[in-house]
């Protein structure tokens, strides 16, 4: 190859370009993103950042002195792309041709229906998103949380320590039950009432009232919620929307193989736009984790600089790690690593939940399939260690036909 674009000037992205520099592609990269900004980090926006501690620089991803020696084509974002000819079509008009393509064009987040002229109401998922809601979280305003998962749940976690009162409405009867099951999902949430915030679950929203700014947020059971800032956590979804009719696969995202390979040979996909095959669950999923957008886009350019197609084998095939995230609130860091959904049992091999500190072993008869641990860190340490090793023993048993 002698030209890959790079479309999303995200973490993904730009682990992407700096994988295929290090891995010897020296021929013409260009570099797409939406935003104006270069890439940074994400995950302090809803901690350190919100709460004014760092500024705009500290998130800066790339080092003083890198060079990847690419084209950055920022501030406008793609709008189609033409397989046949790999062509990327830019919001300005711009077309873009190359041999080889990057999906890497992320998520954005989830907004609440009817919500978008109203003054106080926020998501968050970029530094303009941060700064926006910084100037609002004033002590003594009331804050309500749409949304129990991380993003919401740290956000609450940073208001209360400026001096907000804070409620969190989940429309799940237990909050976090999708990644971490029901009972350590009641477990880690049960942090923010130990904490002074309101929790009101297994109800959803209603509407949120207010004409010109948000004044309350109605519940369906009918219960109103005085709110002076609305911060919507429910989800995010995938930026594949400029792909339609490319005759590049989609589902939740852009469907690949083991290893970010599109149906479309030349044409791979990382971040959180990727919906990777997953051999342990039999389908392809997104995962929406810094951890991921770091490690995968090496596999998926190595598969891509090599050549092969959709689900083929080699001998240089290399499978995703498990899945691995973390979380800081209230103090207390949250970290994860697995698949909760494949347990039958969890027990608690140390400390004690009633204190927010333990470490919990999920597993499928005897074999562990995912851990967690609140302020753990070594310990979750050697158990993500052991996961690793199960996870690479369970692989190199596979007959190849499962690893399509």
């Amino acid at each position: 190859m002698k030209s890959i674009t790079v479309v999303g000037a995200s973490l993904a992205g730009l682990y992407a370009a700096q994988a295929l520099r290090q891995q010897g592609f020296d021929g013409e990269l260009t570099i797409i993103g939406d935003e104006l900004r270069r890439p940074y980090d994400r995950p302090p926006l809803s901690k350190d950042f919100l709460i004014g501690k760092i500024d705009t620089d500290f998130l800066r991803l790339e080092a003083a002195d890198e060079d990847l020696y690419a084209r950055w084509l920022l501030g406008s974002p793609a709008v189609s792309l033409d397989t046949s000819s790999r062509a990327v079509v830019l919001a300005n008009g711009a077309r873009v041709a190359s041999d080889g393509i990057v999906l890497a064009t992320g998520a954005r987040a989830r907004k609440l229906p009817g919500s978008a002229a109203m003054a106080g109401v926020h998501v968050l998922r970029t530094i303009d998103d941060a700064l926006a809601l910084r100037t609002e979280l004033l002590p003594g305003a009331r804050l309500v949380v749409i949304g129990a998962g991380f993003i919401g749940g740290e956000v609450a976690a940073t208001a209360k320590k400026l001096g907000l009162d804070v409620t969190i409405v989940e429309a799940m009867a237990t909050p976090l039950a999708g990644p971490l099951g029901a009972m350590m999902g009641t477990a880690v949430c049960g942090l923010h009432s130990a904490n002074g915030v309101a929790l009101r679950c297994g109800v959803g929203v209603r509407r949120l009232t207010g004409s010109d700014r948000v004044e309350s947020v109605e519940l369906v059971d009918g219960t109103v919620l005085p709110a002076d800032v609305v911060v919507v956590g429910i989800g995010a979804i995938p930026n594949t929307e400029w792909l339609t009719g490319s005759g590049v696969a989609l589902g939740n995202g852009v469907e690949c193989d083991h290893q970010g390979r599109t149906n479309v040979p030349g044409i791979i996909a990382v971040g959180d736009c990727a919906a990777w095959h997953d051999f342990r669950l039999g389908r392809a999923h997104r995962v929406e984790h810094w951890t991921g957008a770091m490690e995968r886009p090496a596999i998926a350019v190595a598969a891509l600089l090599r050549g092969g197609g959709h689900g083929e084998n080699h001998e240089e095939d290399r499978h995703a790690c498990i899945p691995y995230f973390w979380s800081d609130q209230h103090g207390v860091r949250i970290q994860f690593a697995g698949h909760a959904a494949e347990a039958d049992s969890v027990t608690i091999e140390d400390g004690s939940p009633e204190n927010f500190c333990f470490l919990a072993v999920y597993r499928r008869g005897e074999i562990p399939v995912a851990v967690l641990g609140m302020n753990q860190s070594r310990a979750f340490g050697r158990w993500r260690r052991q996961l690793r090793t199960v996870h690479s023993a369970t692989l190199q048993s596979l007959p190849p036909v499962l690893e399509r």
